[in-house]
C-alpha cells in the first residue's frame, strides 16, 4: 500500500496538469455557445483591447437587409417625363423633344423634388406615381445653382418621403439610390457612401454654385436624376443628380445633393418661388501648400479670403483680403465645398458666427449675410394668376444678369406655359429680360404685375436677352 501511495499521488498531480494545460491552451479556440458574447477571454485581454459597440445609433450599422427601407421610400419616388425645347432662339423655329427622369414627393400635397436639368427649357411637365396614376404637373421654381427644381401636381394624401441628416453620414454607411433608369420604374440600387463634399466642377457655367456632393457607389443610370438617395431607415439623405463617367452610363461613382442643402432650397422654391441666398461677400480658395508658403500661414487649415466684396456682410463685419476663415457657426471649414454648403443653407439676414485667423492671431466676428443685390431684402418671384394666364412666371433681375444686358432694372421671365397667349402669339422664350411694359420702365417683378393688371387688352412687352445687343418687342392680346 506505502508503494501504491506516490504513484496515486503522481497520478491525480499528472490529471491535473492535463487539464489545466488543456483549459490554458485550447479551451478558448472552443466555439461558443453564444455567438454574441463580448466577454474576452484571459488571452484575449492580453493579446488586443477588447472591442467597445456602444449604443447603436445609426441604422447603417444593422445587417444589410434593405427590404424594409426599400418598401418604406419606393412609393415616395415618381417618374417624370418632359416636354422640353430643343432650339430656344427667337429667330429659329422651335422643336420639341422628350426627357425623362426621376422625383421625389416631398410633401402630401403634391411638391415633388427634382434636378433643375430634368425640367429646363421644357413646357410641359407629367409624372407618373408608384401607383402608375398620371397628372400633369406645375413647374413652381428652379435653381441651376445646385441643380435643383420643384414642380406640383393636385393631390392629396400623397405618400411623402422622410427628411434624414446628410450632415450625420459617414463614409462607409450603406446607401439606396432608387428611380426610374431607363424609363424602369422604382429600381433600387445598394452601395456605400465613399466621399462627402465632392465638387466635380458640372456647374461651372453659374456665379455662385454649390457643388458638395454626397459620393457613392450606388449604381445610377440615366433617368436616376431627381430620384432619392437614402439611408437603410429610408430617410431621405441626398437627391441623385450626376455620374462621373465616360460613356454617358455608369461606371462606378455617382452624386447626390445633401439633403440638408436641397431641403432649404426646396423651401425657399415653394414660399418664394426662387431661391434666397444669403452670401458672405467673399472670394475664396483653399489653403495649399503653395500658397501656404507664399503667406507664410502656420499650417493648411481654414479657407483663405482673397477678395472682399465692398458693401457686403463680410466687408460689415470687417474681414479683409488675407484672413483664413477657420469655423462657420462652430463647423470646421478646411475646403470651399463644405464652406458652400453651411453658408448655402442660410438666407439673407440670417447671422452667422466666423472664427477667422490674421496675422497668427485667432478673432470672431458675426457676419449679417446679403442677398445677390448687396441687401437683406426677398428677392421678388411672381406667380400671380393673372400672370398665369397671360403666360409667364417672372423674378427680379439679379446684378450680374443685368451687367450683361447693360442695365439693372427688369424682371426675367422664368417660365412660359406652352398654350398660353405668350406662346401661342409671340416668340418669346425663358430667359428674356422684361424692361418695359407698355411705355413703362419696369424695374422688378413687381412692376411686371402691376403694369399687366392696369393694361388693356393688347400687352407691348419691351427688352432684352443676354448676350444680345438689340432689344426685343413682343405684342400679345388677351
Amino acid at each position: 500500500m506505502k508503494r501504491a501511495l506516490p504513484i496515486i499521488i503522481s497520478s491525480i498531480l499528472s490529471a491535473v496538469a492535463v487539464v489545466w494545460v488543456y483549459d490554458r491552451y485550447f479551451n478558448h479556440f472552443k466555439p461558443q455557445n453564444n455567438p454574441d458574447s463580448n466577454h474576452p477571454t484571459t488571452e484575449e485581454k492580453r493579446s488586443s483591447p477588447p472591442i467597445k459597440w456602444g449604443t447603436k445609433t445609426l441604422r447603417s450599422y444593422a445587417p444589410t437587409d434593405f427590404t424594409q427601407a426599400a418598401a418604406r421610400c419606393t412609393p415616395s419616388v415618381v417618374y417624370i417625363e418632359s416636354k422640353h425645347r430643343i432650339r430656344t432662339y427667337p429667330w429659329m423655329q422651335e422643336q420639341y423633344g422628350m426627357a425623362t427622369g426621376s422625383g421625389v414627393i416631398i410633401s402630401p400635397d403634391g411638391y415633388i423634388a427634382t434636378n433643375n436639368h430634368v425640367v429646363k427649357d421644357a413646357v410641359e411637365y407629367t409624372v407618373q406615381l408608384n401607383n402608375r396614376k398620371r397628372y400633369r404637373a406645375e413647374l413652381i421654381g428652379t435653381d441651376p445653382t445646385t441643380d435643383l427644381a420643384l414642380l406640383r401636381i393636385q393631390a392629396d394624401s400623397l405618400p411623402a418621403i422622410e427628411f434624414g441628416n446628410s450632415d450625420s453620414l459617414k463614409i462607409g454607411e450603406w446607401v439606396l439610390a432608387v428611380g426610374n433608369p431607363f424609363s424602369l420604374q422604382s429600381t433600387v440600387t445598394a452601395g456605400i457612401v465613399s466621399a462627402k463634399g465632392r465638387n466635380i466642377d458640372i456647374l461651372r457655367d453659374q456665379q455662385f454654385r454649390i457643388e458638395s456632393f454626397i459620393q457613392t457607389d450606388a449604381v445610377v443610370n440615366p433617368g436616376n436624376s431627381g430620384g432619392a438617395l437614402v439611408n437603410t431607415a429610408g430617410q431621405l439623405v441626398g437627391i441623385n443628380s450626376a455620374i462621373l463617367s465616360h460613356t454617358g452610363q455608369y461606371e462606378g461613382y455617382s452624386f447626390a445633393i445633401p439633403a440638408n442643402l436641397a431641403s432649404k432650397i426646396l423651401r425657399d422654391l415653394r414660399d418664394y418661388g426662387s431661391v434666397q441666398r444669403g452670401l458672405l461677400g467673399v472670394s475664396i480658395v483653399e489653403v495649399s501648400e503653395a500658397l501656404a508658403k507664399e503667406r507664410s500661414l502656420p499650417d493648411l487649415q481654414g479657407i483663405f479670403i482673397a477678395q472682399v466684396v465692398p458693401g457686403s456682410g463680410a466687408d460689415d463685419a470687417g474681414l479683409l483680403a488675407g484672413d483664413v476663415l477657420l469655423s462657420i457657426n462652430g463647423i470646421p471649414v478646411n475646403d470651399v465645398p463644405k464652406m458652400q454648403e453651411i453658408v448655402g443653407q442660410k438666407h439673407p439676414g440670417d447671422t452667422i458666427q466666423v472664427v477667422f485667423r490674421r496675422e497668427g492671431e485667432r478673432q470672431n466676428a458675426d457676419v449679417v449675410l446679403k442677398n445677390v443685390k448687396n441687401n437683406t431684402e426677398i428677392i421678388s418671384f411672381r406667380k400671380d394668376k393673372m400672370l398665369r394666364d397671360i403666360g409667364i412666371h417672372v423674378r427680379d433681375l439679379y446684378s450680374e444678369e443685368g451687367n450683361t444686358i447693360g442695365q439693372n432694372n427688369g424682371a426675367k421671365v422664368l417660365t412660359i406655359f406652352m398654350g398660353s397667349p405668350i406662346d401661342q402669339q409671340t416668340d418669346m422664350v425663358p430667359g428674356f429680360v422684361i424692361t418695359g411694359i407698355n411705355g413703362h420702365p419696369v424695374r422688378n417683378a413687381n412692376d411686371v404685375a402691376k403694369f399687366i393688371k392696369e393694361a388693356g387688352k393688347k400687352i407691348t412687352f419691351v427688352g432684352r436677352y443676354e448676350n444680345h445687343h438689340r432689344p426685343f418687342t413682343y405684342t400679345v392680346y388677351r
